[in-house]
């Protein structure tokens, strides 16, 4: 293998129960500004100031880091060949496709490739597309 799998921690989810009492708490108390929200997939993106890594609430997903990877298929399939495991995905999401894969110490890797895109917003932060 010439290139790493991992590119970069692109996201760590956060559950909350739901986005309003998530916002409310890291946006307006914690000082995080809103950098998108879709409600058709229960998350919302904050940003973190040192980092282009997002704060992502979800009233889905697990609390978990979300690592970058160029393409979901090929890094699920060298993550297999290397050892690991598939645990669900391939699947596509809204701005690509996400695998969630297992190391051969049960640790979860959500791997995530931005093949679709960025979310597209409007003022208030809401998704209006993706580009």
């Amino acid at each position: 293998m010439t290139e790493p799998v991992l590119r970069k921690v692109d996201a760590v989810t956060v559950p909350v129960p739901d986005l309003d009492s998530g916002l409310a708490f890291y946006r307006e108390r914690l000082g995080h500004a809103l950098v998108w929200r879709n409600d058709a997939v229960g998350q919302a993106g904050l940003r973190l100031p040192d980092s282009d890594t997002e704060l992502v609430l979800t009233t889905e997903q697990t609390y978990a880091p979300n690592w970058l990877v160029g393409s979901v298929d090929e890094a699920a399939e060298a993550v297999r060949v290397a050892g690991g495991r598939i645990v669900s995905g391939p699947s596509d999401i809204p701005v690509g496709r996400v695998v969630v894969a297992a190391d051969p110490f049960g640790n979860l890797l959500v791997l995530v490739d931005l093949s679709k895109g960025l979310y597209v917003t409007d003022e208030a932060g809401a998704v209006t597309g993706i580009a």
